[in-house]
C-alpha cells in the first residue's frame, strides 16, 4: 500500500489553529475531557496551551464500544476520571483521530454516565472522514482523506503511521 497524505503533520501549527479556535469557548470555563488513549497527549498539548488551571478529565470507553468483536480489538480497560462534577458544566471532548464516529458516541455514552453537561463539543487532531454515524468535531485540526480500509495513527511528534485493514495498528 502505498502511503497517502502527509507522513509528517505539522504538530504545533496544527495545535496552534485548535488553541485558536477554542479560546473563544473558554469564556464558558469548560472542563476539558481526553479519550483515552489517542486524545491524552493532544488534551494535554491543548491544557497547556490555554492555561487552564482546572485538572483535566479522562474517559476510557472500553464499555460503550459496539464494534471490537467486528475489528478484533481487546480492550485495556483503564479508569474513567472526571475530576469534578459535569452537571450543567461545558465539556470540550479531545481525541486524536476521528473516523466513524464510534469513539466519540461512546465517549459520550461514558460521560453522560456521569451526569448531564450543559454542551459538549468535540475537538479532534484529525478528522479523517468515512462516518458511519451523523457526529461531526468542532474543532478540528487538519482533514484527510483516506479510503476507507486505510487506517493512521498519530504520534505526539507529528509522525504518522499509515495501515491497511488487512495489517495490524501498533
Amino acid at each position: 500500500m502505498s502511503e497517502p497524505g502527509p507522513k509528517q503533520l505539522p504538530i504545533d501549527q496544527i495545535l496552534a489553529e485548535m488553541v485558536e479556535g477554542l479560546q473563544p469557548m473558554l469564556v464558558n470555563l469548560p472542563l476539558f475531557v481526553a479519550i483515552r488513549s489517542g486524545g491524552v497527549w493532544i488534551a494535554e498539548a491543548l491544557h497547556q496551551r490555554l492555561g487552564i488551571t482546572d485538572p483535566l478529565g479522562h474517559v476510557d470507553i472500553s464499555f460503550y464500544r459496539d464494534d471490537f468483536s467486528r475489528l478484533g480489538l481487546h480492550p485495556k480497560v483503564q479508569n474513567s476520571s472526571l475530576p469534578v462534577s459535569i452537571d450543567n458544566r461545558h465539556v470540550v471532548l479531545v481525541d486524536d483521530i476521528l473516523h466513524s464516529g464510534r469513539t466519540a458516541r461512546a465517549a459520550l455514552n461514558e460521560l453522560f454516565a456521569w451526569g448531564r453537561p450543559a454542551s459538549v463539543l468535540l475537538a479532534v487532531l484529525v478528522d479523517r472522514g468515512n462516518r458511519e454515524l451523523p457526529l461531526h468535531a468542532d474543532i478540528v485540526g487538519q482533514c484527510l482523506s483516506l479510503d476507507s480500509h486505510e487506517f493512521i495513527k498519530v504520534f505526539p511528534d507529528g509522525r504518522l503511521r499509515y495501515v491497511s485493514s488487512d495489517s495490524k495498528v501498533d
